[in-house]
């Protein structure tokens, strides 16, 4: 298959592989004669577009032409601008329908004294400020001796932050270290603090509310005369309360999924975001649960999401999350629409409408059922919005807060990176695959290649998800990937 019309209303179709000008093209059955050569990924014109016309695609605008367009020619950032503003008036057009009901299933994983179970039994060093990061990492890489029984790792988790910050920057802080101390992934937690930052072990103690002093350990390094021989007796002691957790079977009704993507190309909204989504929607029906972030990679689709929304004031807390997120943009001067990146411009995507229609493809179709702020917890069962930045790093950080248990992270590009939970790198396309099997988990370029429906590729995630959930390794924690990074917007002291 050359190309893809993906809605019956769309004007325009996308390469399936790099095409050549001259070449005779069918879509939909109709032939198309190229005008330009079209790298994959990349939108041709499938009939004349007037300039000033919408672009359709998804069935959805994704942007106005710039200038009369001719069928075959290549639609793309010379000939096409957004038409995206700051202003948006939203009205509920409840479209949320119920997912059948699927039978469940299991994974091996570690039951915890209270809340969801965890898929990963590992010690984490949180620093509460970043002039104790070298502390950290010396614990993290002289202690792996300690490490007994079900205990798979010990790592420490630096950031620059938790002095000098003011306000919400301050906030968002101690409640994202928080967040992570409760994360169900740690068997044992050891928060280390200098003793002079802002955040301060009592601040951060009154945030955590309440913890198992067994699994959750702290140290002051001004309060001790030798900080490292103190950090290892207290990760001894640590391990030695983690190694005695067992893998059970756990029905897959517990796990909680977070969708992100990065490295985008023109045929993540295609190929793997969908598969996602079925995925996603596979999973709620068995019961689980799933969240979506990068606010503003939902603008220009928010709609789509906002009427999924399964009451009124879900709806009510969706509208806000965007609106507040627009106003942090004009806040700073910036416009909302300064989106894609070079790399997703790259690939094909042309506008921040064309990049969100894409993006939001990883929630299926399940209802839209809580909306969290940054930092907050799931407290229900289904999908939920999550309120965060797109940056890769931050966001996924933002979903490790939120509990999900491991990332399905779609890209057409490739990255390395990983979050603090297992990041399981599915590609769009079966070159990147191919290329980078040190990144990529799995490959759901099949679907383009015309090989795999979306649906047995989502069947056939759904037992990779299971299996990872079991202990399974991303390529991410093969290769010790692992970093987080909170969420700043404001004065540094």
């Amino acid at each position: 298959m050359d190309s893809l019309r993906i809605h019956r209303s769309d004007n325009v179709i996308v390469a399936l592989r790099d095409l050549k000008a001259g070449e005779d093209i069918i879509a939909d059955g109709h032939h198309i004669i190229l005008k330009d050569d079209i790298n994959r990924g990349h939108k041709v014109a499938a009939a004349d577009i007037p300039a000033g016309s919408r672009i359709i695609k998804y069935g959805c605008p994704i942007g106005m032409a710039t200038e009369d367009i001719s069928k075959g020619s290549h639609v793309h950032t010379h000939n096409v601008r957004t038409g995206l503003s700051e202003d948006g008036v939203y009205e509920y057009r409840p479209a949320a329908g119920s997912l059948p009901k699927t039978e469940g299933k299991t994974f091996m994983g570690f039951k915890r004294d209270k809340g969801r179970p965890g898929i990963r039994n590992e010690i984490w060093i949180l620093p509460t400020v970043g002039c104790v990061n070298s502390v950290a990492r010396c614990l993290a890489g002289e202690n792996q001796d300690l490490l007994t029984g079900s205990v798979e790792g010990l790592y420490a988790f630096t950031h620059p932050y938790g002095c000098s910050q003011m306000g919400e920057d301050h906030e968002n802080t101690k409640k994202l270290l928080a967040a992570l101390t409760r994360h169900p992934n740690a068997g044992g937690v050891l928060i280390l603090s200098l003793g002079c930052e802002n955040l301060t072990q009592e601040q951060f103690k009154e945030e955590l509310r309440e913890w198992n002093d067994k699994r959750v350990k702290f140290l002051v390094c001004q309060d001790v005369g030798d900080e490292l021989a103190e950090g290892r007796q207290l990760l001894k002691e640590l391990i030695g309360y983690a190694s005695k957790s067992k893998r059970e079977e756990i029905d897959a009704s517990e796990l909680v999924l977070g969708l992100k993507c990065g490295g985008s190309d023109g045929l993540s909204g295609i190929t793997a975001n969908p598969v996602v989504g079925a995925c996603s929607d596979m999973l709620i029906s068995m019961g689980g649960s799933a969240v979506l972030t990068e606010v503003p990679e939902m603008f220009g689709a928010e709609e789509l999401l906002f009427n999924r929304c399964r009451d009124r004031d879900t709806f009510d807390k969706a509208v806000e999350m965007v609106k507040e997120f627009k106003a942090y943009f004009t806040s700073h001067g910036q416009v909302v629409y300064e989106n894609p990146s070079p790399g997703n411009k790259a690939g094909g995507i042309t506008t921040l409408e064309d990049k969100s229609c894409g993006c939001v493809q990883k929630g299926g179709t399940a209802p839209v059922s809580d909306v969290l702020a940054y930092a907050q917890g799931v407290k229900c069962r289904g999908l939920s919005l999550l309120s965060g930045p797109g940056n890769d790093l931050v966001s996924t950080t933002a979903l490790a807060a939120s509990g999900v248990h491991m990332i399905l992270f779609t890209t057409g590009r490739g990255t390395p990176f990983g979050a603090p939970v297992p990041t399981l790198k599915i590609s769009t396309n079966t070159a990147l695959f191919e290329r980078k099997g040190s990144w990529i988990d799995f490959n759901a370029g099949t679907v383009a290649d015309g090989s795999e429906s979306i649906e047995n590729a989502a069947q056939r995630l759904i037992d990779h998800v299971l299996d990872t959930a079991s202990g399974k390794l991303t390529r991410q924690e093969v290769g010790e990937y692992r970093e987080i990074a909170i969420f700043k917007d404001g004065v540094t002291l």
